[in-house]
C-alpha cells in the first residue's frame, strides 16, 4: 500500500524511498514487531479469558510438561498472522501475484491450525481436527497456489526444480511439479507443527530461515546480483523479502511472550502457517531443496517421528525414547532451555550451509 506513495516521488522527493525494496523491507519488520508488542498482551489476555485450562496437554507427552506447562493458552499464532498480514499489506507491493499468493497460503493455513487448536480447546482433548482432514484442506490450498504460481512465473521454466550447487541447472519436472510444490508446502507446514513442542523452540528456526529466504528472494528476484552469483533470475521475487521481513519482526514479538516460561504457545493456528508461509517462498523462488538444509531441524525433528512409527510397527520397538527428538532429550535428562539452544545452533549452522549454495556453483 504505502508503494503506491512512491508514484508521487516527482512532487514529494521523500516518498521515493518507498521504491526501494530494502527499505519497504526494514519498515515491514519494524511494524510487524511494533504490532505484536502492542496486540500481543491484549490477544494473550483474550485467550487467557476464553481458555481457563490453557492448551490441552497430551497425555502420551513428558509427564513434566503436565506440571510446567499446564493452563498456557493457545493459538498465540493470531498474533503473528496479524502483524504479517498488516505489514504486508502496508509495505509491499500489491500488484505483486507472488505476495497474495504466500499470503493465501500463510492464512489459509493459519485458518485450518487456528479450527484444529479450537476444536482442542473446547474439547479438552489434545486430538483436534482428524490427521486426514487437515492434510486434505492444507493440500487442497497448496495445490491452488501452486498453479497459480505455475501460472505467473514468467523468465524461467515455470515447472523446473532447481538444484543447489549447480549453475542454472533446472530439471523440468512438467506438471509432476504441481503435486511435488503442494508437497513441499504441506510437508514444511507439518515439519514447523512438530518442532513446536517447547518454550521457543520453533520460533527461532522459522526466523532464520525467513531470514535466509529474505536475502535468497532479494538476490534472485533482481537480474544483477542473480547473474553475478550464476542462480536463476525469477522476476518479482524480491517483492517477497518484505514478506519474510514481516515473518522476522512477528516473530520477535512473539517470541517477548513465548520465551520460557512461555506466556502463550503459538499452537497449530502459528506453526501451520508458519511453515507454510516458508515452504510458499521456497517454491516461488525455486529454492525448494535449499529449504530442506535450511529447515534441516524441522526435517529432523519430522524424520525422528516417521523412523519411531516405523520402527514401533514393524519391530515393536522405539528407537528413541520419545519422538518428536526434543522429546527424546527431555527424557534423557536435558533442561528445556538447554535443548532449545542448541537446536538454535543447529539452525544458525544449517542457515550457513544454506546460504553457502548461492555462491557454491
Amino acid at each position: 500500500m504505502l508503494y503506491w506513495l512512491s508514484n508521487f516521488s516527482g512532487d514529494f522527493a521523500l516518498l521515493n524511498l518507498f521504491r526501494y525494496l530494502t527499505f519497504r523491507t526494514g519498515g515491514a519488520v519494524v511494524t510487524a514487531m511494533i504490532i505484536a508488542f502492542v496486540f500481543g498482551p491484549v490477544i494473550i489476555r483474550w485467550l487467557k479469558s476464553r481458555q481457563v485450562n490453557g492448551q490441552p496437554i497430551r497425555e502420551d507427552g513428558p509427564q513434566s510438561h503436565l506440571l510446567t506447562k499446564q493452563g498456557t493458552p493457545t493459538m498465540g499464532g493470531v498474533m503473528m498472522l496479524l502483524a504479517i498480514a498488516v505489514s504486508t499489506l502496508l509495505w509491499a507491493d500489491l500488484s505483486n501475484h507472488y505476495v497474495w499468493a504466500v499470503l493465501a497460503v500463510t492464512m489459509g493455513f493459519g485458518a485450518i491450525g487456528f479450527a484444529d487448536d479450537y476444536l482442542k480447546v473446547t474439547k479438552k482433548h489434545s486430538g483436534g481436527l482428524p490427521g486426514r482432514v487437515k492434510l486434505a484442506l492444507e493440500a487442497t490450498i497448496a495445490v491452488v497456489v501452486a498453479i497459480w504460481i505455475v501460472s505467473v512465473t514468467t523468465d524461467i521454466n515455470p515447472t523446473g526444480l532447481a538444484l543447489p550447487f549447480f549453475k542454472g541447472l533446472l530439471l523440468d519436472l512438467g506438471w509432476f511439479y504441481i503435486p511435488f510444490a503442494a508437497f513441499i508446502m504441506v510437508g514444511a507446514s507439518n515439519s514447523v507443527n512438530l518442532t513446536d513442542g517447547l518454550d521457543g523452540l520453533a520460533i527461532v528456526p522459522v526466523m532464520i530461515c525467513a531470514g535466509v529466504f529474505l536475502v535468497i528472494s532479494y538476490l534472485i528476484g533482481n537480474i544483477v546480483f542473480a547473474d553475478y552469483l550464476q542462480v536463476h533470475f525469477v522476476r518479482g521475487t524480491g517483492e517477497l523479502a518484505v514478506f519474510c521481513g514481516t515473518i522476522i519482526g512477528a516473530g520477535l514479538g512473539f517470541l517477548w511472550f513465548n520465551a520460557p516460561p512461555a506466556m502463550v504457545f503459538m499452537g497449530d493456528t502459528g506453526s501451520l502457517a508458519m511453515g507454510g508461509a516458508l515452504g510458499a517462498v521456497s517454491v516461488v523462488t525455486k529454492h525448494e531443496i535449499v529449504l530442506g538444509i535450511t529447515g534441516g531441524l524441522f526435517v529432523l525433528e519430522t524424520v525422528s517421528v516417521i523412523v519411531q512409527v516405523v520402527s514401533f510397527k514393524l519391530t515393536g520397538r522405539r528407537v528413541f525414547r520419545m519422538a518428536p527428538l526434543h522429546h527424546h532429550f527431555e527424557q534423557k535428562g536435558w533442561a528445556e532451555p538447554t535443548i532449545v539452544i542448541r537446536f538454535w545452533i543447529i539452525a544458525c549452522i544449517l542457515a550457513i550451509v544454506g546460504l553457502s549454495t548461492l555462491k557454491l556453483r
